[in-house]
């Protein structure tokens, strides 16, 4: 028997969710239906081919707005009135003192009466989450309204910024299982939920396929290039990036630094460029596809990520498996991948000089030995982040969530 599992997510596709895509995909290969749905996300452009391709296959809720919010809504009350005032207390509930005022979490339900039409339509056998915000409010009304199983994937920073405002403890304790990408992430879930639960949060992490990576090994290049790639935000500390770039070139060192991104703060990183006078030292790339990614990946000696706070990321997966060293921020999951010293840097997040430190260690090491640690890095993340070895858990999971339903 085929098994059939949907997917919600706030905005689906988008660039910085290539890897739930990724995950999709690999559950596809191993014979999974996947149904694709999005709160929003229809709007803006999609630079990536892949991207475009998911954009057709998933469907939206608020895509047609009001309109089928409230047919669905009405459908589902007077259907199964007892089953939608159970609801309708659950969100009413989750609401009191949360992150968004009360009627959000109204809209939520709505949300909710329309996914499960579309769940019960298709045959869906479970549903999961990404994101512990409002995709798995969404999901967790869904469940109270149709009775389908349901679990969802805590990344970070966000949900461990504001859990209790969230309500990730009754979101966790109603759910059949939760996915944490790191043990890191899983220890934070243990934080907001009785030791009755534990078992129910796994750790499967975020993967990548092999079509990324499977380009000729190439050492780092003689060249004094970094790349760093991520939305250009507060939480991945450009900023802090761009000072250190500054207090290296007083010194006399001579390089570039790619931003491949774009992002709110923009404007502000380009001001402090301006400021420091460092046009020919720092480019900015604005969105780039996966490819471009990649390519801006390979041209530079090593990929740095100076967060602040973070999940555990995928670009550095990426730069990884792409043999290149990395220079990051012992927050989060991160050490759990990066050794620093073999494959890679790792400085405390918040620390210019701290960072200006790595920047330098990495551009006088020898060729010979970034060689070495790209080699390590490369093996190091090809056995912790497969994605189709990462998707079979996710099978296996959600398998056993499909028989219980039908016992």
């Amino acid at each position: 028997m085929t098994l059939r599992v949907a997917y919600l997510i706030n905005q689906y596709p988008k660039v910085s969710h290539s890897f739930i895509r990724r995950e999709i995909l690999a559950l596809e290969r191993l014979g999974v239906q996947v149904q694709r749905m999005a709160l929003r996300g229809w709007d803006g452009e999609l630079v990536d081919a892949q991207d475009q391709t998911e954009r057709h296959q998933t469907q939206y809720v608020l895509q047609r707005g009001l309109f089928l919010l409230l047919g669905a809504t009405l459908t589902v009350l007077f259907q199964h009135p007892a089953r939608f005032f159970r609801a309708l207390a659950l969100a009413t509930r989750l609401g009191w003192r949360a992150d968004r005022p009360l009627p959000y979490h109204w809209v939520y339900l709505a949300e909710a009466c329309v996914v499960s039409r579309w769940l019960q339509a298709r045959g869906a056998q479970h549903v999961h989450a990404h994101f512990g915000t409002n995709p798995a409010e969404v999901v967790m009304l869904v469940n109270a309204l149709i009775g389908i199983s349901y679990s969802f994937t805590v990344h970070g920073p966000e949900e461990f910024d504001k859990p209790q405002f969230l309500r990730l403890g009754d979101k966790i304790r109603a759910s059949d299982f939760v996915v944490a990408i790191s043990s890191f992430g899983r220890s934070q879930l243990y934080r907001w939920v009785e030791q009755s639960h534990w078992p129910k949060v796994k750790v499967v992490h975020c993967g990548l396929e092999p079509a990324f990576h499977a380009v000729a090994p190439s050492a780092p290049p003689e060249v004094q290039r970094l790349v760093c790639v991520g939305r250009l935000c507060e939480q991945k500390g450009q900023v802090l990036l761009i000072q250190a770039v500054h207090q290296l070139i007083l010194q006399g060192s001579s390089f570039e630094l790619v931003l491949a991104g774009d992002g709110e703060m923009r404007p502000d990183i380009e001001a402090l460029i301006d400021q420091f006078g460092l046009r020919d030292h720092v480019r900015i790339t604005g969105w780039v596809s996966s490819d471009q990614v990649r390519s801006e990946i390979l041209a530079a000696r090593a990929m740095v990520l100076p967060s602040f706070a973070e999940g555990l990321p995928v670009v550095l997966m990426e730069a990884m498996a792409l043999r290149r060293p990395v220079i990051t921020t012992f927050v989060a999951g991160i050490p759990e991948l990066v050794r620093d010293g073999v494959d890679g840097w790792l400085f405390p997040a918040g620390d210019v000089d701290g960072l200006a430190h790595a920047l330098r260690e990495c551009l006088q090491t020898p060729i010979e030995r970034l060689t070495q640690m790209a080699d390590s890095a490369h093996q190091r993340v090809l056995v912790r982040h497969d994605i189709d070895a990462e998707a079979s858990k996710l099978k296996t999971l959600f398998a056993a969530c499909a028989r219980e339903s039908r016992s």
